[in-house]
């Protein structure tokens, strides 16, 4: 969004759609349900998106129905993804 207009809002993903869409149900309370699709980074580094994930969005002033997903938030409850290559048990002499 030029001129940085944008409205920045945090919502939950409530379901995956063909194209990498989503619907994203805003956390203001309000349960406004909009129809949103990945940035560019998140589609260049692969990010996955699943039902449940916590997402930042940016909104246009001019539609709020539809919205860009800029951000996957963490879950702070989840434990840590395993570091790549790292072994998983097995013998070790």
């Amino acid at each position: 969004m030029s001129e940085g207009k944008a409205i920045e809002v945090e919502g939950k993903i409530v379901a995956v759609l063909p194209g990498t869409m989503f619907r994203v149900q805003l956390n203001n309370g309000t349960g406004h349900v909009v129809l949103a699709h990945i940035s560019g980074k998140l589609r260049k580094h692969f990010i996955k998106i699943a039902v449940g994930d916590n997402v930042k969005m940016e909104m246009s002033p001019y539609d709020l129905e539809k919205a860009r997903i800029t951000f996957r938030l963490r879950d702070t409850s989840a434990p840590p993804p395993p570091r790549p290559g790292a072994r998983r048990g097995g013998n070790r002499r």
